[in-house]
């Protein structure tokens, strides 16, 4: 089984529902309040362990009550522990979370810990990088440590997949150690400046963010499921049908679920169905890492 090494961050999300989002200085009386593990590295990495995958995690935390209970969780996953740090000095990210009755979201994150992330975090895993197949990113930690992580995993021969979100500007260097890049459709406009309102337009970006560099690309698009790059061809899949309550880690299931499909040797397009069947599944729940399915439940 190849190994697939996450890297990212690791969050606590408090989780309100409203009957709509608030509008700025208004007070809503929300609903259920919900307190559960979230952060995209952290999800990325509970799905690609739940689907089946041999997952590294790496991660900082603060050493405080909700870094303590998040590595219980983790222990709890079967996760191994051995790369996440335990901050003195800062907190553990939070993120909190509105979520109206159209299953939108609206998120505001301190980053705490995750933004301590430094190239001796990376250097610690060489040993992992060495024996490592894939190593799947993010953007919840500093950018200039993605970077460093993502040339030297290339320079390892792993294949690198950037999931960049939240969407932020990117180093041009980055995109050549990449082997793919999975930008929803607001990253993907940010990234190349192309506005996507047709899959024509989706097709112009994923080819502008090839001449970057990056060999694959896959433009997830919501419920029209997902524009695929492969080796400069582009094709369609499409959505699982569901009714969604909470988009909330949708993505992040998507990215744990593409690397497991990936380290398991399914063609590109295997694995963004797999991916894609994995993230309606998660949509269907409510909450981050208590959303993301178990791979019985996709076989």
């Amino acid at each position: 089984m190849k190994k697939v090494i996450v890297i990212g961050s690791s969050n606590t999300d408090m989780v309100v529902h409203t009957s709509h989002l608030p509008a700025p200085g208004e007070t809503i009386l929300g609903g259920e309040f919900l307190m559960n593990q979230g952060g995209k590295g952290a999800n990325q990495a509970v799905a690609v362990k739940r689907l089946g995958g041999d997952l590294v995690f790496v991660a900082r935390l603060g050493n405080d009550v909700l870094g303590q209970q998040t590595m219980e969780v983790f222990r709890k996953e079967g996760m191994k522990t051995d790369y996440i740090t335990l901050d003195d000095k800062a907190a553990s990210g939070v993120a909190l979370i509105s979520v109206d009755s159209k299953a939108e979201n609206c998120i505001v994150v301190a980053s705490g810990a995750n933004m301590t992330f430094s190239e001796a975090d990376i250097d610690r895993v060489e040993k992992e990088m060495n024996e490592g197949d894939i190593m799947l990113l993010q953007l919840e930690i500093p950018v200039a440590t993605v970077a460093y992580a993502a040339r030297k995993a290339y320079e390892k021969g792993l294949k690198v997949i950037l999931n960049p979100a939240p969407a932020q500007a990117l180093p041009e260097s980055l995109f050549e150690h990449l082997y793919m890049i999975t930008p929803n459709r607001i990253e993907a406009e940010m990234l190349t400046g192309v506005s996507i309102s047709s899959d024509e337009d989706a097709v112009r970006a994923a080819e502008a963010l090839c001449k970057k560099g990056v060999k694959n690309v896959i433009i997830t698009l919501g419920s029209d499921g997902c524009l695929v790059m492969e080796d400069g061809k582009a094709y369609r899949v499409e959505a699982n049908k569901v009714t969604p309550v909470d988009t909330t880690a949708a993505g992040d299931t998507f990215n744990g679920a593409l690397c497991v499909g990936i380290a398991e040797d399914m063609t590109m397009e295997q694995a963004v169905r797999f991916a894609s069947k994995a993230s309606s599944i998660a949509v269907t729940r409510m909450g981050a890492q208590s959303s993301i399915p178990y791979r019985k439940e996709l076989d």
